[in-house]
């Protein structure tokens, strides 16, 4: 039975390695659906440390924009990984694409999913407020697309100091 696993939390939170090693608890093979785009050496070494950590149990797709048409033709394929959407949003609002339909039809598709996603994004509006105009709108589109893509995910973990603690599913209180 499928099932969508969100992992959020702070900058080096340790949430990737966390939604690794999830991920292979769910299957012994699994697809690592990779949303960055290396535009500078500091990516390109990020995604060297990602890859280096990853064994032969995972193969990589790179989505950088296309993830729903990505998760749609690896349905099937076992267990996914998407890391991150917080990136995949930067991608969105850059390339001037509707973000908030592309964030709706993701929610709307992950039940649909046969085999399991695990997805990784950021916690990124516990700081302070950005100062320019850019980065507000991107802190205030990602807790939004967190708050939808959580709804419609059936556990929610946060990632502190490496350790998964899980806040879905939670009794559900009206408030």
């Amino acid at each position: 039975m499928s099932k969508t696993i969100l992992i959020t939390g702070g900058a080096r939170s340790g949430k990737s390695a966390l939604a690794e090693r999830h991920a292979l608890t769910l299957a012994s093979q699994a697809v690592y659906i990779a949303t960055a785009e290396v535009r500078d050496d500091e990516m390109a070494e990020r995604v060297a440390l990602h890859q280096a950590r990853r064994g032969d149990e995972w193969r990589t797709v790179h989505a950088p924009l296309n993830l729903l048409e990505t998760l749609r033709k690896t349905d099937g394929c076992g267990v996914r990984l998407v890391d991150c959407l917080t990136l995949w949003l930067s991608n969105l609002m850059l390339g001037g694409h509707d973000w908030q339909d592309a964030v709706q039809a993701l929610a709307a598709a992950l039940p649909e999913q046969r085999d399991p996603v695990v997805i990784v994004t950021n916690e990124v509006g516990a700081g302070i407020v950005p100062e320019n105009a850019l980065a507000r709108a991107y802190r205030d589109a990602s807790g939004l697309m967190n708050q939808i893509i959580a709804a419609a995910a059936d556990e929610v973990y946060l990632a502190v100091c490496g350790l998964p603690l899980k806040v879905k599913p939670n009794e559900q209180h009206a408030f």
